[in-house]
């Protein structure tokens, strides 16, 4: 039954009452005396309180869905009261476990969509096409790749499969890092190698023109083998280091060491939190990258032009050392 249509269906026979009682209230005032008429009034005004009294908490019961309370009947004052507080300790038991039914459901639906965000965010982007060359499509093993500065660039597809892509990147990083030194290197010794030797009653090992010695430039056999022998020792045990920290990583069969992660950051530069480490890493292969070009463009150029760098474009040299 619709409670609407039933409250609306009792407030009218209600009204029927009250007006018939009124009417009859008025006759009894006017043949009778002041006393009587008295105690008619008191008797229709306790009359008029009982029926709105019961209307009220029949409204209250039924629109707190308590329809089998529309039963309920009071007499007296008293009769009423009680019906009402049981009234009021049944609904708020009603409403305290709907509440925390909903709380608990909210706090639970709310946990598993920041899981499901932070588990998206943890899995690689899969690429379909390069971001580097947009009209190539991604080579498959760069597909799913989480390396810092992947952009699906391999459009020769040295990279097979996935083992042989850690190994392309643990090289790259590599001479990302050798050439980092290099470029800062080379342009520093075209500027102080002649004042050093002298220094230290060595014999310089620039050419007449000021050339750093290289593949193209020649002159390599003017450098002690001393050098070599300690720039090949140290090159073979970082590279043995690095070998037996990805042996350490993987032991427990977890695969957690990362090409290059040697954990060599005596200024404590690395940050401590992911979205800073991933950071970190991208700057470390863009300027890796970028300096292994600048290299190369080193070579080309004093073998083009039979110019030291720093006499090619001296604005780029001389003005921050000088």
């Amino acid at each position: 039954t619709n409670p609407n249509i039933v409250i609306d269906f009792y407030l009218f026979v209600c009204l029927l009452v009250y007006f018939k009682h009124e009417s009859h209230t008025k006759t009894t005032i006017t043949a009778a005396t002041t006393a009587t008429a008295t105690t008619t009034i008191t008797e229709r005004t306790v009359y008029t309180v009982s029926i709105m009294m019961r209307l009220t908490a029949l409204t209250l019961m039924m629109s707190s869905g308590a329809a089998a309370a529309f039963t309920t009947t009071t007499t007296t004052p008293l009769g009423f009261r009680d019906s009402v507080s049981s009234y009021k300790k049944n609904n708020n038991d009603n409403k305290k476990q709907p509440l925390s039914i909903t709380t608990t459901t909210t706090q639970q639906q709310l946990s598993n969509v920041l899981e499901e965000e932070k588990t998206k965010k943890q899995q690689p982007v899969i690429m379909t096409m390069s971001k580097a060359l947009p009209f190539l499509k991604c080579p498959p093993a760069l597909a799913d790749c989480d390396f810092a500065g992947n952009v699906g660039f391999d459009p020769l597809g040295l990279a097979k499969n996935k083992e042989q892509l850690w190994e392309y990147r643990e090289a790259e990083i590599k001479h990302a890092r050798l050439a980092m030194l290099a470029a800062v290197g080379w342009p520093s010794s075209e500027l102080w190698d002649r004042a050093v030797a002298i220094q230290f009653g060595m014999n310089p090992v620039l050419d007449d023109t000021g050339r750093a010695p290289s593949l193209l430039n020649g002159g390599l056999g003017r450098v002690s083998p001393i050098w070599w022998g300690f720039c090949i020792g140290l090159s073979a045990a970082i590279d043995m280091y690095g070998i037996e920290k990805a042996r350490r990583s993987n032991a427990g069969g977890e695969n957690l060491y990362r090409p290059g992660m040697l954990e060599f950051d005596p200024l404590n530069l690395y940050p401590s939190d992911k979205q800073g480490q991933e950071r970190m890493e991208l700057a470390e292969m863009k300027h890796g990258r970028l300096a292994m070009l600048t290299v190369v463009s080193y070579s080309l150029e004093e073998w083009i032009t039979k110019m030291a760098v720093v006499d090619e474009t001296p604005i780029l040299f001389n003005p921050l050392l000088s």
